[in-house]
């Protein structure tokens, strides 16, 4: 590559003005802007928009197949994209259950054909048949069927010699295991933390040592394997502990955690609110601090959206009745951005936790503004704030606690491999 096909000219990068050169979908050239004249190619105006690489989200919800008209892989990728998400890896809790290469292979069809410039699509294997515990699916087939990692999603592995020789299988197969944890029989899908406001309301709650004592469990099987486990939607102070001491003794496991487990507790519960009622629950303000201290300091690796839309119907009832789940592909940058602006996150721990470290642990692609990496970045605007309501939101589901508030700002254009794709 020597000259570039485009440039993207005037936006801002860590404070200064740059120009991003883009040629056959690789970066070029990040360079100041100056008196350049980059003859025959195409000149972008970014207008001043802040430069970011694209955002890569490993715990998403597609819901297709079966599930269609809570999302498709269609809405869904399109959320994403409007978003500022260039990789998307989508859960197995779909009907049929993604346990079989046919059904890796259709969700893969699905999204080339509603979206063949991306946002690029990464399934999920379940762990189990039919996820449900018993037997293990055939991981090898699933991963030459294009699936990146395997996960039980939210019926995690009762038995620990199960799920022991699931996490070998995976490895064999090339493939990490996610794990959901919490404690199958411990109030599973409650929606509510176990605690004041759960006893004030009336309702069973879930206590944060059911997620600590799964954790426990994964940790100490990834320490006595010596094989990498992957820690969902971390919430509670308890769990953050024990991740803490594990990374300290070298053990292979990595978390991640989503941005309503840093801005919301089960307050936000109150008045019997079905669009805050997800799995693991909201916590305490305690649990909110220590999971964002995790996340500056590198305990807790990741972030994610755990993007889960369901329709009006499903969460217009009594609390109990419910489904647990957040929508929140269209949220998460603005969110993010607040919290940067509020001074929970800086900038590189955002960076790090949407974009570089999950495509060091799952093996996806990611750009990092370096000569030859994938054109993947966003153009996202600050200045531009917004109501959130449903008929702003992109994803089928507009089930989400944030309804309603003001963000900070939007997404002007996403490019994937070098392609405009908003």
């Amino acid at each position: 590559m020597s000259n570039p096909e485009f440039v993207v000219k005037g936006a801002r990068w860590r404070g200064e003005s740059v120009d991003v050169l883009v040629a056959e979908g690789r970066i070029l050239e990040l360079r100041p802007t100056g008196n350049f004249m980059y003859p025959g190619a195409q000149k972008i105006p970014a207008g001043g928009a802040l430069l970011l690489p694209a955002f890569t989200d490993c715990h998403v919800h597609l819901r297709e197949p079966g599930f269609e008209y809570k999302e498709d892989i269609a809405s869904g990728l399109g959320a994403a994209a409007q978003g500022g998400f260039a990789n998307i890896m989508c859960m197995a809790n779909t009907r049929p259950v993604n346990d079989e290469a046919a059904v890796t292979e259709m969700m893969l069809d699905k999204a080339r054909r509603a979206w063949k410039n991306g946002p690029r699509l990464f399934p999920v294997a379940a762990l189990t048949r039919g996820l449900a515990g018993a037997e293990l699916a055939e991981l090898a087939e699933l991963r030459r069927a294009g699936c990146v990692a395997a996960s039980n999603d939210g019926l995690p592995v009762r038995s620990a010699e199960m799920f022991r020789r699931a996490v070998e299988y995976a490895a064999d197969a090339g493939m990490i295991v996610i794990d959901h944890c919490e404690d199958p029989d411990m109030a599973p899908g409650a929606g509510i933390n176990e605690g004041e406001v759960s006893s004030r309301l009336g309702l069973k709650g879930q206590p944060a040592a059911a997620e600590a004592m799964q954790v426990a469990r994964d940790i100490l099987l990834a320490e006595y394997l010596g094989l990498p486990i992957h820690i969902a939607h971390v919430s509670c102070r308890q769990a953050v502990e024990l991740l803490a001491w594990a990374k300290g003794r070298g053990v292979p496991v990595t978390a991640e955690t989503c941005p309503h487990y840093l801005l919301l507790t089960d307050e936000a519960v109150e008045h019997y609110d079905t669009a805050a009622k997800v799995s693991p629950p909201l916590r305490t303000m305690d649990d909110v601090l220590a999971v964002r201290q995790a996340l500056r300091e590198g305990v807790i690796d990741i972030l994610v959206t755990d993007h889960a839309p369901h329709a009006a119907h499903e969460k217009e009832v009594p609390f109990a009745e419910a489904p647990n789940g957040i929508s929140g592909l269209d949220t998460a940058l603005p969110l993010t951005m607040r919290m940067i602006d509020e001074g929970i996150l800086d900038m590189d721990t955002a960076l790090r936790a949407w974009c570089h470290r999950p495509a060091e642990i799952f093996g996806l692609p990611a750009c990092a503004f370096a000569r030859d990496d994938p054109a993947d970045f966003v153009l996202y605007d600050p200045g531009a704030p917004w109501e959130l309501t449903p008929a702003r939101m992109n994803s089928k589901g507009k089930n989400t606690p944030f309804m309603g508030q003001t963000l900070p700002g939007r997404v002007n254009a996403l490019f994937v491999d070098g392609v405009r794709i908003v």
